[in-house]
C-alpha cells in the first residue's frame, strides 16, 4: 500500500509516493522505475519515515537521463568497422 502526495522536494514540485518497507523489499523493481521516471518514494517504518529515494540530478538539476548525451569522435579507423573485420577474419 502507497499514499500519494504533492511535496516540493529539491526546489521541484513532485509527486512524493510514501510506501511501508516491507512493500518496498517486495516490490522494489516497480518503485525504481517510478523514481526513473521522476518521482520520489519514501520508504517507512512503522509509520517514520527512513529513507527517501529520488531520480538522480545533476548540477544542471537536469535529470540524468534528460541530459544530452556527449557525442564521441574519433579520428581514423572505425571501431565498428574493426570489429567486424576482426569477426571476419576469425571466421576463415
Amino acid at each position: 500500500m502507497y499514499i500519494e502526495e504533492q511535496k516540493n522536494v529539491h526546489n521541484q514540485e513532485t509527486t512524493v509516493k510514501t510506501v511501508a518497507f516491507t512493500d518496498f523489499r517486495n516490490k522494489a523493481a516497480s518503485y525504481f522505475r517510478a523514481v526513473e521516471k521522476g518521482e520520489t518514494v519514501r520508504v517507512v517504518r512503522h509509520g517514520r519515515p527512513i529513507a527517501d529515494i529520488v531520480p538522480f540530478r545533476g548540477e544542471d538539476g537536469l535529470l540524468s537521463w534528460k541530459r544530452p548525451a556527449v557525442r564521441l569522435v574519433i579520428e581514423g579507423v572505425s571501431l565498428c568497422r574493426e570489429i567486424l573485420g576482426e569477426r571476419a577474419r576469425a571466421k576463415r
